[in-house]
């Protein structure tokens, strides 16, 4: 919970706001307060008295297979001091800091100030600080690679499942959990029932009097890494009754209040070996044979059946195996925890910790899996595949100036195209080309073809390389969209003289417009980014254009990383209002659509994020 609650309206000036967690905040946590003009107004942070929180809360832990809850009554605040309040309007506070056990706790309220103006302390200037590294370095190496919430945290007066203390053991994939020590033992015993009979077959053979050759034999080992929720461990959980609370934790693909364990997957295969040396018989006006065992009368089984047999007890291992992975146990794109019969909701599905920008909007903020992880995992687009999806291009290269058509296919894992993809923001694929010097944007939309071929034409018209990004959710079995962000590079062959980019600035004209950005960018923090259209000094009309009233791509200089942003569904003070994740500290490139008058125009910014 928080003072003032989220989405409240305040009319008195207040000098603070309070935060309320289910701990303490870690000493160096990070919080900002921005204000209607993007300017940060908070002046530092101490820690509160705790006390009661206004509903309970409610966490599922996963123990020794079953799910125990925990209530948690107290909060223990967090109070942000305000210095001044310069406008009447939608204040934004964001916090990042780290739990007890490590989990990266992160997110965001807003609440509306409509009382007087307040004036800024003598002497005070806006801060810019950035969190501090240590916090940042934890929060990455806990947090990298999230999932999303099995089990949710709710209300405390939500009654408790009367099976969630008895539930089934949740299906592990751990190499600790009983699935891999079942499959592990059931190798052995396959392997021991094989070299069992082949040594009773040895014997019969050797009994008649026959020399015994060494015939082909084959052998196959298989091993498996899994990953799932392990004993103890804490599983992730969704905000409860539905009310925007600080008294939680934000992770990856998840709602505030959940806490996770990182869970990782890898399965390998050793290929069979065949070895041959058959030696001649015995006797010798018997005719040769390379598989002897089929001349001895005790014995029905060659060296050929033999082989055979082993084989498809090995083939049988295996595809258990595979069923089992089909079956949802593991992979990156998957829920690994199952949810036992008539245990606690099912929050949903993982997400993609490849998401970008391309959000409905109105999702308001929040994170993803992965967005606690590395700069990496917060810049997408820097790899041609993810979660099991490839972007495959039918043409790499173009001559500078031809309009040619750009081709290409999303490939999923069984190597065929995608064709059922999402409608988001009105489209079920967005095209971004952005030259890796970071000029020539620009956002297409392709048509499909029925066969899963897209299409668009493209004139690029100066030499050098650029890279297409791919924006798009894939509709998953379940039927849920699965958010991802592929990139791969594309060529204009040519001499090419990269461009200089301009540097910071907080105005830009696009076409007869005026655009202002306003917001202080934070490295692992979603701050707010608002942008202001204007024509000679009026604000200008803005129109909806694919769903909202502005669209924003970031890119990172270097690496080309496509950054995580979302907007607000509605104008906020006049504005259109992002929230941005930036990755790392570096130079970024901006570009922010938006239609007036049925025309869309592109109003580019350099941002420094020290």
């Amino acid at each position: 919970m928080s003072t003032p609650a989220g989405g409240a309206t305040v009319r008195e000036p207040l000098t603070s706001v309070q935060l309320f967690f289910t701990e303490k905040a870690a000493a160096n946590a990070f919080f900002t307060v921005t204000a209607p003009g993007g300017i940060r107004v908070d002046n530092g942070w101490s820690y509160g008295e705790p006390k009661p929180l206004d509903k309970p809360v409610r966490e599922y832990f996963l123990v020794n297979g079953q799910f125990e809850p925990r209530e948690y009554t107290t909060g223990f605040p967090a109070t942000v001091a305000v210095a001044h309040l310069p406008a009447k309007g939608e204040y934004s506070v964001s916090y990042l800091s780290v739990a007890s056990d490590g989990d990266p706790v992160r997110g965001t309220l807003t609440f509306r100030y409509a009382g007087p103006v307040t004036a800024a302390p003598k002497g005070w200037s806006p801060p810019s600080t950035q969190p501090d590294p240590a916090l940042l370095a934890t929060a990455e190496q806990h947090g990298s690679s999230g999932q999303a919430s099995a089990v949710p945290t709710v209300a405390a007066e939500t009654p408790i499942p009367p099976s969630a203390a008895a539930a089934a053991p949740i299906e592990s994939t751990d190499e600790s959990g009983p699935g891999a020590v079942a499959w592990i033992g059931l190798a052995v015993v396959a392997v021991a029932v094989a070299a069992a009979g082949f040594a009773v077959w040895r014997r019969r053979s050797a009994s008649t009097g026959r020399p015994v050759g060494r015939g082909r034999t084959a052998s196959a080992t298989s091993g498996r890494r899994g990953a799932g929720t392990r004993p103890g461990t804490r599983t992730p959980g969704t905000k409860g009754a539905g009310s925007r609370t600080a008294a939680a934790k934000t992770g990856g693909g998840r709602a505030v209040g959940g806490r996770t364990d990182a869970d990782r997957a890898a399965a390998t295969t050793g290929n069979g070996t065949q070895t041959s040396d058959t030696r001649p018989p015995a006797d010798p006006g018997a005719s040769p044979d390379p598989d002897l065992a089929s001349a001895t009368p005790r014995s029905r089984l060659s060296n050929t059946g033999l082989a055979l047999f082993v084989g498809a007890l090995v083939l049988a291992l295996l595809g258990g195996f595979g069923l089992a992975r089909i079956s949802g146990n593991e992979g990156p794109a998957a829920n690994t925890a199952r949810q036992p019969a008539g245990g606690p909701p099912a929050s949903g599905p993982a997400v993609s910790a490849t998401d970008g920008h391309q959000h409905p909007a109105g999702t308001g903020p929040h994170t993803h899996r992965g967005d606690s992880g590395t700069g990496e995992t917060l810049a997408t687009g820097t790899t041609v595949s993810a979660a099991g999806f490839t972007l495959q291009p039918l043409e790499r290269t173009q001559p500078a100036g031809v309009r040619a058509d750009y081709r290409f296919r999303i490939v999923g894992t069984d190597r065929q195209p995608a064709t059922r993809f999402a409608v988001v923001h009105d489209k079920p694929l967005h095209l971004i080309v952005v030259g890796r010097d970071l000029t020539g944007y620009q956002h297409l939309h392709p048509t499909m073809a029925p066969d899963g071929t897209w299409s668009v034409p493209l004139t690029l018209a100066r030499p050098g390389g650029y890279r297409v990004y791919a924006d798009f959710s894939v509709t998953s079995a379940n039927g849920t969209p699965l958010p991802l962000v592929l990139g791969v590079d594309h060529t204009v062959p040519g001499a090419h003289t990269p461009a200089v980019q301009p540097p910071a600035q907080t105005q830009a004209a696009a076409g007869p417009y005026a655009v202002s950005m306003t917001g202080t960018p934070t490295v692992g923090v979603t701050a707010p980014i608002h942008f202001q259209v204007t024509s000679a000094a009026t604000p200008a009309q803005l129109e909806r254009y694919l769903g909202a009233y502005g669209h924003l791509v970031v890119v990172r200089e270097g690496d080309l990383g496509y950054v995580h942003v979302h907007p607000e569904q509605e104008l906020v003070d006049g504005t259109v209002k992002f929230w941005l994740t930036v990755p790392s500290a570096g130079r970024y490139r901006a570009f922010f659509d938006f239609q007036v008058a049925g025309t869309v125009h592109t109003g580019e910014f350099t941002i420094d994020v020290p």
